[in-house]
């Protein structure tokens, strides 16, 4: 098994047409999704973003850290959410990824999250974190 993350990427205009869409109708359609993932024991974690305007950007492209309200540069291509499955290959993932309910115009990218295990062991970080995640039961 491995870990692949579903993550939703939309544009103003998708995001608008979301909107439009009644909150019950959305938590209706995403819940059902959602349960397919769960009954499937695929699912490790779900969550969506608020509002892109709501946030700030931290900027190193400069010696000193800038920070800015709202979305950074364009936004043709928001990052709204995602999904942490936990499956069998990359084509299954893709698989899922085909069948979250989503509104024409938005993009899914599907990326394999490595393990600690791909990671030299001997490393004095990786051994506090793999020591982290033994103690926090992420391992």
């Amino acid at each position: 098994m491995a870990k692949y993350m579903l993550i939703m990427r939309g544009t103003d205009e998708t995001m608008a047409k979301m909107m439009e869409t009644p909150f019950e109708q959305m938590l209706e359609t995403m819940g059902r999704f959602n349960d397919e993932l769960i009954r499937a024991g695929v699912l490790v974690a779900a969550e969506g973003l608020d509002d892109p305007g709501q946030g700030v950007v931290v900027d190193f492209g400069s010696e000193a850290p800038v920070v800015t309200d709202g979305p950074y540069g364009e936004t043709r291509e928001l990052f709204g959410g995602f999904y942490l499955l936990d499956v069998a290959s990359k084509e299954e993932a893709v698989e899922w990824a085909k069948r979250v309910p989503g509104i024409t115009g938005t993009k899914i990218e599907v990326r394999r999250v490595p393990t600690i295990d791909e990671f030299p062991q001997d490393n004095e970080w990786i051994v506090k974190e793999r020591a982290w995640r033994e103690r926090t039961g992420q391992l």
